[in-house]
């Protein structure tokens, strides 16, 4: 995708919603890549035993896969600038073939001419709409 120009973007815009599968094994490799064994993101009965649905996908990998629908839709990880959100609710991910599907979509609420950064606002959910994440935004500099 082209990276997109300040003057390109406008108040409203809409970035487009994405669909990200999560299985265990994605819980399996984020582990491994940031040193977050804990045991809530691998084992069931423990997960279940302090009231989680299941075991329960990382947040920052939640924040993570979240942040990429902006990274891809203005064409340059390095335009983030800010990134920040509040955790409302744990991804379950189900040890089965479907897994979990996170569903992000956002937009534009703001643009500020002087400092040429445009403030996208993300919404973020399971595929069953349960809210994942609260004020997610991105403030992107094009």
């Amino acid at each position: 995708m082209a990276v997109l120009s300040f003057d390109d973007v406008a108040v409203g815009d809409v970035v487009p919603a994405r669909a990200f599968p999560l299985h265990r094994v994605d819980l399996i490799r984020y582990a491994g890549a940031s040193g977050d064994f804990n045991i809530i993101h691998w084992n069931e009965r423990f997960a279940t035993s302090v009231g989680l649905p299941d075991v329960v996908a990382h947040g920052m990998l939640t924040m993570a896969t979240a942040g990429r629908v902006v990274t891809d839709w203005c064409g340059d990880p390095g335009a983030v600038v800010e990134y920040g959100v509040r955790f409302t609710a744990p991804v379950p991910v189900p040890d089965d073939d479907a897994g979990a599907t996170l569903v992000v979509g956002g937009v534009v609420k703001s643009r500020d001419e002087k400092a040429r950064t445009v403030t996208v606002e993300l919404t973020a959910a399971t595929a069953a709409g349960t809210k994942v994440l609260g004020r997610a935004l991105a403030v992107v500099r094009l």
